[in-house]
């Protein structure tokens, strides 16, 4: 089987709520999974401008891009295409600018605001897990 390789990019939105920290995340696969938006980098795009479009297509947000938070790496394999995607994907942190979680694209199936303890708990994925906590570092030390 032939691997091919993609680079994607997104993130993670935070705003303060009164003396907590909430964070977007998004539901998918009928609210099986939950994770955060990210997407594939197109032609003549930067990473960057990749998480700031896949954010607001996502969840509905628009945030103001403030550093990178990481990248990660994993492998998974798709049956229609026959092909095994090697992948990396860069997170990068957004601090909440506007934007309504009820206008995201038709991709995700529902988009919460949850305290980050929450969605460090909540998020499907062990590597998107881990991406939260540095996040939460970030904010701590850097944002609040």
């Amino acid at each position: 089987m032939k691997t091919e390789k993609q680079h994607s990019a997104g993130g993670v939105v935070f705003r303060k709520n009164k003396n907590k920290i909430e964070v977007a995340i998004i539901a998918r696969n009928n609210k099986t999974v939950w994770c955060l938006p990210k997407g594939k980098i197109e032609k003549n795009e930067s990473a960057e401008d990749t998480a700031k479009r896949e954010v607001k297509e996502e969840t509905g947000l628009e945030g103001e891009l403030l550093t990178k938070i990481n990248s990660i790496h994993y492998f998974y394999t798709s049956k229609e295409e026959n092909k095994r995607f090697s992948k990396t994907v860069d997170f990068y942190l957004f601090k909440y600018v506007n934007g309504n979680t009820e206008d995201h694209d038709w991709e995700v199936d529902a988009v919460e605001w949850v305290e980050i303890d929450e969605a460090i708990k909540r998020l499907t994925y062990k590597s998107e897990r881990e991406t939260m906590e540095k996040a939460k570092k970030i904010i701590q030390e850097n944002y609040v």
